[in-house]
């Protein structure tokens, strides 16, 4: 079975925005969804932290992410 993947933004249950003209036949969906409001705890976050430094220690984390912040905002609106 081939996947395909298109963006979408549901809103109260209905479709308000999606990316592509899906075809006019029954399909069977796998739903993956963001959820935003969900946060991890200090100690998870320091865990990671501690995982992960090193691998980018030339990377200046605040000005990174809010690049990625920025594209990602950006193309919710397109």
């Amino acid at each position: 079975m081939a996947h395909k993947i298109a963006e979408a933004i549901i809103e109260n249950g209905e479709i308000k925005y999606i990316n592509r003209k899906l075809p006019h036949r029954r399909m069977k969906v796998h739903l993956i969804y963001d959820v935003g409001e969900e946060t991890i705890s200090t100690v998870e976050a320091s865990k990671i932290v501690q995982e992960t430094s090193g691998i980018y220690k030339d990377i200046d984390a605040e000005t990174e992410s809010r690049r990625l912040r920025t594209e990602w905002e950006r193309n919710v609106h397109n």
